[in-house]
């Protein structure tokens, strides 16, 4: 992937900073909501990542997802009150708003001493425009490759240096109502033509098929993908997604108009297109929704909001060829600019974070395993073994909007919008997705 200036980021920073900037003083959907004494205000990170301290104690920010906050709390608290010397102040944000705030902090330098991030372009934007301290070294010294699995290492391999530190290795699966398909006779699909019968038995029945959102686009990017996976089979689709092949052909038309038919068969939720991608869950669990495409944290949520996991199956989706899932890692990554005395209290509290004690304590809070390699599966969540077993049997392809870069991805997610609200035909949005391809190759 060719290196980006982080200069193209002004345009976008000025669209967005009027949201993304309130939203770290405490306003707007991706509000920075502080577990210490300052707000994730993008001044507050700034003072912190040029060495602001309290007397002898070194203060770092961590900015981090909503969805673990009541994890993230009670850490910060018992990590700030076990260390004199050290001081985390995290603040919160939803799965779209810590993308929007990175990159908007990015832009004036503004970024937290760590934060969240995933890998493939998303993480690697910041790998290769200098923004993320180097970890090879450190991670040699502290024998790192004895503490992680070296597939999540790997992944966190970006821009020619190791861009931060593993904290998930996911892989997506289907994840169904067993109870469901009992009642209406359906078998596990093994083959599409199956997959295919037992969405037309569930819509017939009164239940959407497959729950997913249009927000901004990744989730139903889950089940696109799929589709792509499966009339260009896994050798042409990882060609497409490393742009050796063209993805205005045949097989991405044909994907492009199979999704186009599942919209009008009501298969998808109604209004799906401006729907919210982090309660999907919500039709699944009431149980107006059989399927729904997601990764072993699901496990985690299930048990989060008390709901029965033995009513909870998944197997991978039939798109042929050994039908693999698709995968994506985690990580924090930490600021190019950190002292030697806050890249350690960073990883310090990386470290108590992700211990055995926390995630014990607040397992449905993690994707577990850890991608460590003494790891351990986590208990009461039966799904995970049998997912990453999956995944090792099948095989995995990168999540496309982490092998994609931003702007593609984005191309992708319109031409989703279009097709499903009628103003794209799936022939022109193979050629969309291949010109954002081109533009961005001739950058």
């Amino acid at each position: 992937m060719k290196s980006k200036k982080i200069i193209s980021l002004l345009l976008v920073s000025a669209m967005l900073a009027a949201t993304v900037l309130s939203g770290c003083s405490g306003g707007g959907s991706g509000a920075g909501t502080d577990a210490g004494t300052e707000a994730g205000t993008a001044k507050g990170s700034e003072a912190k990542q040029n060495g602001a301290s309290s007397g002898d104690s070194t203060e770092v920010t961590f900015w981090t997802l909503n969805t673990r906050q009541n994890a993230v709390d009670p850490i910060v608290e018992e990590f700030n009150a076990a260390h004199d010397d050290m001081k985390v102040t995290v603040a919160y944000y939803d799965t779209d708003g810590i993308k929007d705030a990175c990159k908007v902090a990015a832009s004036s330098k503004t970024l937290p001493n760590m934060w969240f991030n995933w890998g493939g372009s998303l993480g690697g934007f910041y790998a290769e425009n200098g923004l993320t301290y180097d970890m090879t070294e450190y991670a040699r010294e502290h024998k790192w490759n004895e503490t992680f699995s070296e597939g999540a290492l790997t992944l966190c391999e970006l821009g020619g240096q190791l861009s931060g530190y593993p904290t998930s290795y996911n892989v997506l699966d289907v994840y169904y109502r067993k109870d469901i398909f009992e009642k209406y006779n359906i078998a596990v699909p093994s083959t599409f033509e199956e997959f295919e019968q037992a969405c037309a038995v569930l819509k017939e029945n009164g239940i959407t098929p497959i729950s997913t959102a249009g927000l901004n686009g990744w989730h139903v990017m889950r089940f696109v993908e799929l589709l792509i996976e499966h009339y260009a089979g896994a050798e042409e689709h990882d060609k497409m997604n490393t742009f050796e092949s063209s993805y205005d052909n045949d097989a991405t038309v044909q994907a492009l108009t199979k999704y186009k038919e599942f919209c009008d068969k009501g298969y998808f939720p109604e209004g799906f297109v401006t729907a919210d991608p982090n309660d999907t869950q919500m039709a699944v669990f009431s149980g107006t929704a059989a399927m729904d495409i997601q990764g072993q944290w699901y496990d985690g949520k299930i048990v989060q909001e008390e709901q029965d996991i033995n009513l909870y199956g998944t197997f991978p989706f039939p798109s042929g060829g050994t039908n693999r899932l698709s995968a994506f890692v985690e990580m924090t990554q930490f600021n190019a600019d950190n002292t030697d005395a806050q890249l350690n209290a960073c990883v310090e509290f990386m470290d108590y974070y992700y211990s055995k004690e926390n995630t014990d304590k607040y397992a449905e809070y993690y994707n577990l395993p850890l991608p460590k390699a003494d790891a351990e599966m986590p208990e009461g969540q039966p799904n995970v073994p049998i997912m990453l077993e999956t995944a090792e049997k099948n095989g995995t392809f990168t999540i496309t909007d982490q092998a994609f870069p931003t702007e593609i991805a984005d191309a992708l997610f319109d031409v989703q919008d279009g097709i499903a609200n009628g103003q794209t035909s799936p022939e022109d949005g193979a050629k969309k997705i291949q010109e954002a391809i081109d533009a961005y190759n001739n950058k």
